[in-house]
């Protein structure tokens, strides 16, 4: 089972769809390959060093949160370890943050959220006493895009990090490695996950929720990279100019972006006036 998806033309060429109609396209292999250069990625260190030096990591010039809850979510092969520095952050300046809980994020995602990302929203919805707003990067975008569409009743606000939200279309190594990761879940669990588990061809929870249209109560975000060294960048958006915000950087180093967690300050206060 995996984010919807549409398959890429031959000779290299990048397409992109509507979120609709990439959503329920069968899919021949699991995920769609794309001339990306992976090695801009290796910048990802000099962000993490902007961001110590940025007032931004502070709490200066960003608006204050109102102790309200916000889960993260990591991205493909991922652990909740690497958000460690968003979750610090979104403490300083006055949410109450949250890691996901999923351990690595390689497993089926309608079963990662079943067994570990709705715990960890319960927990927050009873501590809190309001709704809560998710953050995940790449794959842990996708999920929490998933999420939003079950339980639009819980959720003020939903922020994806370079997330593929209307295909899967990613550089040949995150391709071979979702491939091997679908192999995986189909030997260890068995018929406890359908047969096209890992693909767009994927009829469980997690794929219908996908389908589903944000409530327009929701605050929606999307923050992208052209720049990016793992995915189509046309893919981390929505196409709703509202919604999609550009920044400068990589793919892996946005979790450590200062001009990301700008964006993300002023989107989680929007979505906390609208309450």
């Amino acid at each position: 089972m995996n984010r919807s998806q549409k398959k890429l033309p031959r000779k290299g060429k990048k397409a992109v769809g509507s979120s609709k109609a990439t959503a329920g396209e069968p899919h021949r292999r699991g995920h769609s390959e794309v001339d990306v250069s992976p090695w801009t990625e290796a910048l990802f260190a000099a962000e993490v060093l902007m961001l110590y030096a940025n007032p931004i990591y502070y709490g200066f010039g960003v608006p204050r949160g109102d102790d309200s809850a916000v889960i993260l979510i990591p991205g493909f092969l991922g652990t909740d370890l690497y958000m460690k520095e968003l979750h610090v952050w979104l403490r300083r300046i006055g949410y109450r943050p949250y890691f996901s809980g999923i351990g690595i994020n390689a497993d089926c995602p309608n079963l990662l959220i079943q067994r570990h990302v709705a715990e960890t929203v319960e927990r927050a919805l009873r501590e809190t006493g309001r709704k809560i707003h998710l953050i995940g990067h790449s794959l842990g975008g996708v999920i929490a895009r998933s999420i939003a569409g079950q339980r639009p009743q819980d959720v003020a606000s939903v922020i994806t990090l370079a997330a593929p939200i209307r295909g899967t279309v990613a550089n040949r190594n995150v391709v071979q490695a979702a491939d091997a990761i679908r192999l995986r879940i189909l030997q260890e669990h068995g018929e406890g996950v359908l047969p096209h588990c890992y693909t767009g061809r994927c009829t469980c929870n997690f794929i219908d929720s996908l389908r589903r249209d944000v409530p327009k109560s929701m605050l929606q975000t999307a923050i992208y990279t052209r720049d990016d060294g793992i995915l189509d960048w046309r893919y981390c958006r929505t196409k709703n100019p509202d919604v999609d915000i550009e920044v400068p950087g990589t793919h892996i180093g946005m979790t450590f972006n200062p001009s990301a967690y700008a964006v993300v300050a002023q989107r989680l206060a929007k979505a906390q006036r609208s309450e």
